[in-house]
This record gives C-alpha cells, structure tokens and sequence, in this order.
C-alpha cells in the first residue's frame, strides 16, 4: 500500500540589507577646491568598507543543518534525492534526513530532534499542532492507497469497489496479508479500513503478518 501523504513545512527566510551614504560639502573659496578633491576619494572608500565582503561571507558560510522527519514512502519514491539538491544550494543548507514510520517522526518533532516533518496522518498530525509542538502546518501532496496482491488473486478482490469489501474477503479466504505494524501513516490508516469492516486482525491470526517494517521491506 502506498500511502496518503500530508505535511508540516516550515519557512525561514534571511535577509540582509545594505546600506551607503554620502556627503559633499560645496566651499565658495577658490582656494579651497583642493580640500573636496581628496574628500571624493574618502567618499569612494566608504562605500568599499567591508560592508559588501561581508554580505558575501554571510551568504556563503557554513551551511544551516535542517533535520527532516519523513516517513520511508517519501525517502524510498526518491522526491528527495530529486528536490533536496537544489533546495540545499539555494538556501545554503544541509538537510539530514530521518525515514520512519509517521508515529516515530512525530516522535523526533516533540523531542526537539527535528526541524520539519513531513508526513501523512491527518488526526496525529493535528494533535501534534494543537498540543503546540509544530506549527504551520501544510498539505503538500498526496498519494492513493491501494491494495497489492499476486496475479493469481486468491481472495478474489479485484475489482471489487471499497477497500472494507476487499479486506473482508481477504479475511473471509484466510488470505495472507503482509501488514506495516509499525504506527506509521499507512498502518493507521490500514487499520481504520479493518475497523470499518468490522473486523480485529491480530498478530495471533496465521494469515494476518505484522512485519513492524517500512514501505519498502513490506
């Protein structure tokens, strides 16, 4: 199953802003035309005083280490090997990345241990905003679930047009299902479809595997 995914995003902007000025006092007296010629020079200096070296330095320094939480459906479709490049190179910054289930990235978001998360359940992300350890939160895109079996279909779901009537049948056939079980996202979400059908799969079940896995492992 692939999985719905909604995220919190977190903007920082810098700015740095420069400023020059000058003077030039006019004086009536022939003589004194001299004294404003070597005054022109110290004015050209001023404006070459180390302001503009260090809004070079300051934009490029060391690099700003953001941590993003995501789940491993975003780490293992490559969006980040695609985006993260660039981003780094705009805003002078390296970004670590942590794939976990969405349970365990919301985890690292109230420890202090990451800067943005992104991730895809609806209910645990707004308890996490109003319990006041994100804030801006931002859908950013999404994805379909869906149910992935062998050709052969041996509960015979294809075809049929919810997902509760499809895991019933998967239920009703003893057919093996292959879950995540690791309080991520997609495991949530799973588990809600199971409640809808009135049914409670456990661990105990011989055709019900909870793995404890990502995405990919499933």
């Amino acid at each position: 199953m692939l999985k719905k995914l909604h995220g919190l995003f977190f903007a920082l902007a810098f700015a740095l802003a420069l400023a020059a000025c000058g003077s030039a006092t006019p004086t009536a007296a022939p003589t004194a035309a001299p004294a404003p010629a070597t005054s022109a020079p110290e004015a050209t200096a001023a404006p070459t005083a180390t302001s503009a070296p260090e809004a070079t330095a300051a934009s490029t320094g060391a690099p700003q280490t953001l941590r993003l939480a995501t789940t491993t459906s975003t780490a293992d479709s490559g969006l980040l090997n695609a985006i993260l490049p660039d981003f780094e190179k705009q805003y002078n910054a390296k970004v670590d990345v942590v794939a976990v289930g969405t349970g365990q990235a919301l985890k690292l978001g109230q420890n202090g241990d990451a800067d943005v998360v992104l991730v895809h359940a609806r209910k645990q992300e707004d308890a996490f905003v109003a319990a006041g350890y994100g804030i801006n939160r931002r859908d950013v895109m999404y994805n379909d679930f869906i149910i992935v079996g062998p050709t052969a279909d041996p509960a015979s779901i294809k075809g049929l047009p919810k997902a509760a009537d499809a895991f019933k049948a998967i239920a009703a056939k003893q057919a093996i299902f292959d879950a995540r079980g690791d309080a991520s996202g997609t495991s949530t979400k799973e588990l809600g479809i199971w409640a809808s059908a009135n049914i409670s799969p456990t661990t105990q079940i011989n055709w019900y595997k909870s793995l404890g896995q990502g995405m990919g492992e499933t």
